[in-house]
């Protein structure tokens, strides 16, 4: 049921995870989405690492368009703007953090050893236009009634958290969700997977503490994408669609 404010329907949120790539999980998760009733919210990390990075900025795009969707930028958006400034002295950095699959989702596999960083910047800035806007202008946090949606936390030292400098929104860690001060809205953050946090690689469930609610499930590192519903008294559903190798992992 939608709610209403001041004789407004006011949508429910449908929050997705770091999807890095794992296409295939989001097109499974995606049928849980009832747009008519939610509002449907990316919290950043579409690409690197995972198989199919174009097809997932290309869903994406076209729901933010089409749809009405909301993408709020991640660290892994960063890195690629971090990248196209510096491609030389920034592609070893990017290459330990996912960069060879999402240039293989991109162009072509085998890119890296006949084209150097240089070379790719241009073809990306050439063929991607649309893709380098879209990015570069990706808000840092998307606030509703029932919650917030940022990539990785806030500063919640400050008076006024929802003044976070962009660089702590998208990276900050420990400071954010180890905190135990409390936020005045429930905060719906991705970055750190769960499975890190609880150092079990099967353990994908959403972490609930101090109002903030990690819903990384580590989808890339064989684990799940999570897509959450909020509602007015907060978390009322979760979706997980688990990685096919979830089970087969090796845990010694």
């Amino acid at each position: 049921m939608i709610s209403t404010r001041g004789g407004f329907f006011v949508k429910k949120l449908f929050v997705i995870g770091d999807v890095h790539g794992e296409f295939d999980l989001l097109e499974a998760l995606l049928k849980h989405w009832d747009k008519e009733s939610q509002q449907l919210v990316f919290l950043g990390d579409l690409a690197d690492r995972g198989p199919k990075s174009k097809e997932c900025f290309e869903k994406v795009m076209a729901l933010v368009e089409n749809e009405g969707a909301i993408c709020i930028t991640g660290n892994h958006e960063d890195m690629i703007l971090r990248w196209l400034d510096s491609p030389e002295e920034k592609m070893d950095w990017y290459l330990r953090n996912g960069a060879k699959e999402t240039f293989e989702s991109l162009f072509y596999q085998g890119i890296l050893d006949e084209k150097s960083p240089d070379e790719i910047a241009e073809l990306f800035r050439s063929e991607y236009g649309d893709l380098l806007d879209f990015i570069t202008n990706l808000p840092v946090y998307y606030e509703h009634d029932y919650a917030i949606c940022v990539h990785a936390g806030f500063d919640l030292t400050l008076e006024n958290y929802r003044g976070t400098v962009r660089y702590d929104a998208i990276w900050i860690r420990e400071a954010f969700y180890e905190s135990d001060l409390v936020p005045d809205k429930l905060i719906v953050h991705g970055h750190t997977p769960v499975t890190s946090i609880r150092q079990d690689k099967l353990q994908t469930q959403v972490i609930y503490k101090n109002n903030k609610l990690n819903i990384d499930g580590g989808a890339v590192y064989e684990g799940s994408l999570h897509g959450v519903v909020i509602g007015k008294n907060g978390l009322e559903a979760d979706y997980q669609i688990f990685h096919p190798n979830y089970l087969k992992q090796d845990l010694s």
